[in-house]
C-alpha cells in the first residue's frame, strides 16, 4: 500500500531533522570556537600592549603563546595579535580604534567596536550585518556609561581589604571581588593604565584584563522576553565574529528579563558590558 501524502510528508521531514540538527550544532561548536579564539587574540594583544611583544623578554605572552597554539589557534592570528598590542596590523600599519553604534530589533542597542587599519571597510561591514540582522546605525552611546575595568590576578595575602586603599589613591572608583580571588578594579575611562600600573607597583598585582567597557543604563535597559530573542542577539555576535576579525567588543543594554538562567549566561558570555 503506497504512503499517504501526509505519510510521506512526515518521512521526509523526519529525514531532513537530523540534517538540520547537526547543521545548528556546528554552527554552535563554530560559533563557541570564534569566541575562543577572540579570547585568546585579547589575551595575547594585552600581554604584548604591557609588557612588550617579544615572547622571549616577556614570559606571560610566551605563556599564552604556547596555550593558544595547543589549542589551534592559527600562527598568523597570534602574529596579528601580538602586532595588535603594538598598535598595528602585521603589514606594519597603525590601526584605528572605530566605534559603530546601532539598534537591534526589539530596541536593543548595540555598541562595536573594532580596530583596524582600514576604517572604511570595518563601517561598512558592520553596517551589512546590522542591516541583515534587522538593525540600523543610529546614536546610542546615550544609552550607556563608560567604565574601564582591570581584572588582576589572585595574589596570596592581598585580597579586596588590601587593594582598595591603594586603589582609591592611584585614582579607582571601585572596587570588587572577582572569581577564584582575583580583583577587579574600577576606574574612569581614561585612567585604567595609570592605576594598573600603580597597583602593578605598589601590591605587585598581575593583570590578566584590562578593557574599556559600555556599561548599559539600568533604566533604559531591555529585559529579553525569551530564548528567541536571545539566540537572534547571540547569532548577531557570532557573525560579527566570524566576518570581521577586527572586532574588539560588542556591548548591548540587555537585562535578563524573563530569559531562563542558562540563555542568559550564554548571551552574556558573548557581550563585553
Amino acid at each position: 500500500m503506497a504512503p499517504s501524502r501526509g505519510q510521506s510528508a512526515i518521512s521526509s521531514l523526519t529525514r531532513l531533522l537530523p540534517k538540520l540538527y547537526i547543521k545548528h550544532d556546528k554552527a554552535k561548536v563554530d560559533a563557541s570556537k570564534n569566541r575562543q579564539r577572540s579570547i585568546f587574540a585579547q589575551e595575547i594583544a594585552l600581554a604584548s600592549k604591557l609588557y612588550g611583544p617579544d615572547p622571549s623578554l616577556n614570559t606571560r605572552l610566551a605563556d599564552l603563546i604556547t596555550k593558544a597554539k595547543r589549542e589551534g589557534f592559527a600562527k598568523t592570528s597570534i602574529e596579528a595579535a601580538v602586532a595588535r598590542g603594538q598598535g598595528r596590523s602585521t603589514s606594519g600599519a597603525t590601526l584605528e580604534s572605530v566605534t559603530i553604534e546601532g539598534i537591534l530589533p526589539g530596541n536593543v542597542a548595540v555598541i562595536v567596536e573594532c580596530e583596524t587599519d582600514n576604517k572604511l571597510r570595518t563601517l561598512a561591514d558592520v553596517r551589512l550585518v546590522l542591516k541583515e540582522a534587522g538593525g540600523s546605525v543610529t546614536p546610542s552611546a546615550y544609552l550607556f556609561q563608560k567604565k574601564g575595568r582591570i581584572v588582576f590576578e589572585a595574589k596570596e595575602g592581598v585580597g579586596v581589604e588590601e587593594a582598595l586603599e591603594p586603589a582609591l589613591e592611584a585614582g579607582a572608583v571601585d572596587v570588587e571581588e572577582g572569581e577564584e580571588g582575583r580583583i577587579v578594579v574600577f576606574t574612569e575611562p581614561g585612567d585604567t593604565r595609570a592605576v594598573g600600573e600603580a597597583l602593578n607597583k605598589t601590591l605587585g598585582l598581575q593583570i590578566a584584563a584590562s578593557e574599556i567597557l559600555w556599561e548599559a543604563n539600568e533604566d533604559t535597559s531591555i529585559g529579553v522576553p525569551d530564548g528567541n530573542m536571545a539566540e537572534e542577539l547571540n547569532t548577531f555576535v557570532d557573525v560579527l565574529q566570524e566576518r570581521e576579525s577586527s572586532l574588539q567588543a560588542v556591548a548591548m543594554n540587555v537585562a535578563q528579563g524573563q530569559l531562563e538562567e542558562e540563555p542568559w549566561k550564554e548571551l552574556q558570555s558573548r557581550l563585553s558590558n
